[in-house]
């Protein structure tokens, strides 16, 4: 069954990251579902060049896009959890802050979530556990892969997000599937951001007693004084990683480079 034959009186809802694949969604989806309904899931950490993405979407869809909140703040949920960080085997801040807003929205009623996982991936996203809310993946259907994203974006006018020009994902501003390169960029243009999430790491820990470091074996601290080192390295493997490939886009080099640095994979909340 085509996702353009589903149930029309249920909802219908594309979940926005403020990352380039649920954008080019909903620019995509704009005239071919009824009623479609458009929200983010604000943590309240998130870069202020989301938020300007998300306005400048709002504008192009002619749609509201509801603002869902976890209804805490990071550091209420922080002290809660006796600061006890987030990491890559530990992801409540998604689970409390993007997840259960995001189903408390839909509550009980019938619902086909649309999600932005393009055909030339190998994943499935965020797929919930409610048997009211059902997945559904038009670019893969309709074999959108990440050159049609960009066209897409392109086409509409709206690009792609600022944040891009030096971070390969969306999510809150000291997200752990951060590479040091990406942290390098919080700290030049959004140093109060990157001092910030250099408190949050003195005062955490992973559990046990054991000091938490956002990035494994790297304190931000190491991380600042050596800037210079990782933004060289990181022109390195971004050459080797355009020379290896034709036509690519400039994000698609950065965003290759950066994940040299670790095979951990990244949110699949976010990277949508």
């Amino acid at each position: 069954m085509s996702y353009l034959d589903v149930d029309e009186q249920a909802r219908h809802i594309v979940s926005l990251s403020g990352g380039k694949d649920s954008t080019a969604l909903a620019v995509y989806l704009k005239n071919k579902i009824a009623n479609l309904e458009y929200v983010f899931c604000d943590t309240g950490a998130e870069l202020v060049e989301t938020y300007d993405y998300l306005d400048r979407i709002e504008s192009y869809l002619e749609r509201k896009i509801v603002r869902l909140n976890s209804g805490k703040t990071f550091e209420e949920f922080l002290d809660k959890r006796r600061q006890f960080l987030p990491s890559p085997m530990a992801r409540w801040c998604t689970a409390e802050m993007k997840i259960k807003p995001y189903e408390n929205h839909i509550g009980k009623d019938r619902c086909y979530s649309y999600i932005g996982i393009r055909a030339d991936e190998r994943r499935e996203g965020y797929i919930s556990r409610l048997p009211n809310i059902t997945p559904v993946y038009p670019f893969k259907e309709d074999g959108i892969n990440r050159a049609g994203v960009y066209k897409i974006l392109e086409d509409s006018g709206l690009g792609l997000p600022k944040y891009y020009e030096w971070r390969s994902r969306s999510g809150c501003y000291f997200c752990f599937f951060q590479r040091t390169i990406e942290w390098v960029g919080l700290l030049e243009r959004h140093p109060q951001l990157f001092a910030k999430a250099e408190e949050f790491e003195r005062q955490g820990y992973a559990g046990d007693d054991v000091k938490f470091t956002w990035v494994q074996g790297r304190t931000l601290d190491w991380i600042r004084k050596n800037k210079d080192k990782i933004k060289a390295s990181h022109r390195k493997r971004m050459e080797k990683a355009a020379a290896m490939q034709k036509n690519t886009n400039i994000h698609d080099v950065f965003a290759e480079a950066a994940d040299q640095e670790s095979a951990t994979k990244p949110c699949d909340i976010c990277d949508i």
